[in-house]
């Protein structure tokens, strides 16, 4: 029998993420059914007055959808969460539920750029004063607070070039100021930081990255303070936001194992980032996790793990022979996500506006899946060869 919500608090991470949301489960089948859903009938006309019974419409909610969110929200150790059909919707729902003409957000320079353009082309033509600072700041961002300021946005560690965000400084600054703090928190998975103990008001996720885990599935996650809470699900609602009921199935279904993926891909990563660091092509390894890295400190003191995300700088070189390193691997894909069994490799350029980047050698982001890490070294290894050659 699955254990009440109570019960969960008293369990270990790892226990909590199976035993989870099982109460809407039927027959004894240990998953939830997947309920496609839009009519959904009353009995009476006295309940169709009172619009009091449990499930009302398909897009306000199912047994599939509360399971995924009840899960979702025991991970994130929250208060309660909604999910959406992408992660960029999952950030756009979020600002636009607390957000209104003549406020100010602050924002992260190293944003994921999706959620960047978001500000430029929507919240700045819908006159709300986006201001994007440098994620180092800390307690400092006290000098950006406004008596208009609503929201600072952090996104830590950064998608691409890792900056570790100093939460429970922001947090401090944002809570005097009368701000909300909303934290990126997919590259943890929700599962190695906790947002709420470190200061922040609301957690949103890629939820397509590590907790569906496998490559599959759209899905984004907000999850809520009880403060917050009653506000953003007045917005998600008015909004319209859902999220189909077959890839929710499979997004309770990756997070039921999201504890031992990540470690694995951890496991990993750290061993390809250490030797990374070692190697003459590469001028710096931008991982976290990894002692001597920039934000190791920060890292070390509020997360209790990391996922297998990582960038490194290479040293200067030409375009020439970057396209002969990419184009000859064999393990690592090239693909605009991460998460996943897979391993990939993609490169980038910062976008940056509050301070600029200095790093003159090219951008190389790399995602470590679940392929034997030895096997992964030989492909970068190859990968290196060509790159000389080519140079």
């Amino acid at each position: 029998m699955a254990k009440s919500k109570t019960d969960l608090k008293s369990l270990k991470p790892a226990t909590r993420l199976v035993s989870t949301a099982r109460d809407f489960s039927e027959h004894g089948i240990v998953s939830p059914a997947v309920y496609h859903a839009s009519t959904i009938l009353y009995p009476t006309y006295q309940a169709l007055k009172e619009h009091k019974q449990t499930y009302q419409y398909g897009r306000r909610g199912t047994p599939t959808s509360r399971s995924v969110e009840t899960a979702i929200a025991t991970l994130e150790n929250g208060f309660a969460s909604k999910v959406a059909p992408s992660g960029l919707a999952a950030i756009t729902t979020t600002l636009l539920s607390f957000l209104k003409p003549g406020d100010h957000i602050l924002i992260p320079d190293n944003i994921y750029a999706p959620a960047r353009a978001f500000c430029d082309n929507v919240l700045k033509n819908w006159s709300i004063d986006v201001e994007y600072y440098d994620p180092l700041l800390g307690g400092a961002i006290s000098a950006f607070m406004r008596a208009t300021t609503r929201i600072v946005y952090c996104e830590s560690p950064g998608s691409q070039t890792m900056e570790v965000q100093d939460v429970p400084a922001i947090a401090e600054v944002a809570r005097k100021a009368g701000a909300l703090v909303v934290v990126d928190n997919t590259w943890s998975g929700g599962h190695y930081f906790n947002v709420f103990a470190h200061g922040g008001d609301i957690s949103v996720q890629a939820a397509t990255k590590y907790i569906v885990g496998h490559s599959d599935v759209m899905m984004g996650s907000v999850t809520c303070s009880e403060e917050t809470w009653p506000r953003f699900k007045e917005g998600y609602e008015t909004l319209g936001q859902f999220a189909g009921p077959d890839d929710m199935y499979l997004t309770l279904r990756g997070l039921r194992t999201i504890d031992v993926r990540l470690e694995r891909h951890m496991r990993s990563a750290l061993k390809i980032a250490d030797w990374l660091k070692g190697r003459p092509e590469v001028e710096e390894v931008l991982y976290p996790a990894l002692p001597g890295a920039l934000g190791h400190e920060i890292w070390r003191r509020d997360f209790t793990g990391a996922s297998g995300l990582f960038s490194v700088v290479l040293k200067p070189q030409s375009e020439a022979a970057l396209g002969a390193f990419l184009d000859g691997l064999e393990l690592f894909g090239m693909g605009y996500s991460w998460g996943g069994f897979e391993s990939l490799c993609v490169p980038f350029k910062p976008n940056r506006t509050a301070k600029p980047w200095t790093r003159q050698g090219s951008c190389l982001r790399f995602h470590i899946g679940l392929e034997d890490p030895d096997d992964l070294k030989a492909d970068i290894a190859a990968g290196f060869d060509r790159l000389k050659l080519a140079s």
